[in-house]
């Protein structure tokens, strides 16, 4: 699709208030001046950008700098008065909500479990409405001062017309997400999936921050691959990029949920992994049959008491996920590649170790030598993170601006 002038402008604001809120994390304050320099927009432009986060409430100014004898330099930073934010991780085993300041931090948040047949579309927002009202409950925030809602759903998203396109794990097709929230939630809605929700909050905040080519590796109950080429988060001609967990990795191998065999999420998701148990022990005290997060974390404690079934365990899992992670790494040649999600954050150093060494036998070398492969570092839910900065950078287009 060819870009507007108004997406460029509304590309620009995101990009000047991403831009002060990197110096806030790093605990300075950048001029308008500097802001150009750094960005490469004009001085004029990016007065003109700056004036207009003044007066949505988004920036503030917080001082002066001297300018070598010119007039002295207003600083700014995020103003963390400005309005709420709320970003919503919506997943197979759990609804996180967490309300956030513009300066994207967290001011409260509340989970509530989904159980394995919950799965029906009413259920889901069921529990999204009620979490999102104990949030802002909790947070002390009336509606009317929320900017914009992201809500991060699995599987292939429709971000316009706000419909879950295609779930596999749990048998949606075309549900018309966001007008079900509407029904419950008179707040503005922003819809998207966790592959580009955890890929945005490593750029802002994560080890993708000031690199180009970055790839977030989502490893939870589904499997996927979040992409950004250039500094810019690639979404695909139908924003159905990074379904790498239904890319074939065994030829034949186990049937998927999307109705294929052998995809990479099958011996990496959650459900993968206790798999990988069961086939090598079948009566471990380590499996929760009916209960993947509880399986995983016993798995995690199994490896750091030393037990050799949940090494083993973990090894061979290591092993499937190198492999893909190898052929990321030879297809798109990136920079970073970040293990991401609750069964990356579980299994952690060990998972991380192994398939490093997994990788380094399977990758061409000039491309693996460019790549660092880590965990993320975040702290709290970058889902939900990720999530609310595209409830913000929704809220800087002229339709949103001009509905408040």
């Amino acid at each position: 699709m060819r870009r507007t002038s108004r997406d460029i402008r509304v590309a620009n604001r995101f990009e000047v208030l991403r831009h002060v809120q990197s110096a806030r994390a790093a605990s300075r304050t950048v001029s308008r001046q500097q802001i150009a320099t750094d960005t490469g927009l004009s001085l004029a432009t990016a007065a003109n950008l700056v004036g207009e986060l003044l007066e949505l409430g988004l920036l503030s100014e917080v001082g002066y700098e001297d300018s070598n004898g010119g007039r002295p330099r207003a600083l700014l930073s995020i103003n963390s008065d400005g309005g709420r934010l709320v970003g919503i991780d919506v997943a197979e085993t759990y609804v996180h909500v967490e309300v956030f300041d513009p300066a994207l931090a967290v001011l409260a948040s509340v989970e509530e479990e989904l159980h394995p047949e919950e799965n029906r579309p009413d259920q889901v927002v069921a529990h999204i409405v009620s979490s999102v009202r104990a949030a802002l409950s909790s947070a002390s925030v009336p509606p009317e001062r929320v900017l914009g809602v992201g809500v991060s759903v699995p599987g292939q998203v429709d971000r316009e017309g706000g419909v879950s396109v295609y779930a596999p794990n749990w048998n949606w097709h075309d549900v018309p997400l966001r007008s079900l929230l509407a029904e419950s939630l008179n707040l503005p809605l922003y819809l998207d999936n966790p592959l580009r929700a955890c890929l945005v909050a490593e750029l802002w905040f994560g080890a993708g921050r000031g690199r180009q080519d970055v790839v977030v590796v989502n490893l939870g109950t589904g499997v996927g691959a979040g992409l950004a080429f250039g500094g810019e988060l690639y979404r695909g001609a139908t924003n159905s990029a990074g379904e790498w967990g239904h890319t074939t990795l065994v030829v034949d191998g186990r049937l998927c949920h999307c109705g294929s065999r052998g995809c990479v999420e099958t011996y990496v998701g959650a459900p993968g992994i206790m798999q990988n148990l069961r086939d090598m022990a079948p009566t471990s005290p380590m499996l929760h049959p009916d209960d993947q997060t509880a399986t995983i974390a016993a798995l995690a404690r199994g490896v750091a008491a030393g037990d050799p079934v949940a090494v083993k365990v973990v090894t061979e899992t290591a092993r499937y996920l190198g492999i893909a992670v190898a052929d990321l790494i030879n297809l798109v040649n990136p920079e970073v590649i970040v293990l991401s999600s609750w069964v990356a954050a579980q299994l952690g150093g060990p998972l991380l170790a192994e398939v490093r060494a997994v990788v380094d036998r399977h990758a061409l070398r000039r491309p693996r030598a460019a790549t660092e492969i880590t965990l993320c570092g975040l702290a709290g839910n970058p889902v939900s993170l990720g999530a609310a900065t595209f409830a913000l950078k929704q809220y800087l287009t002229p339709q949103s601006i001009s509905r408040r």
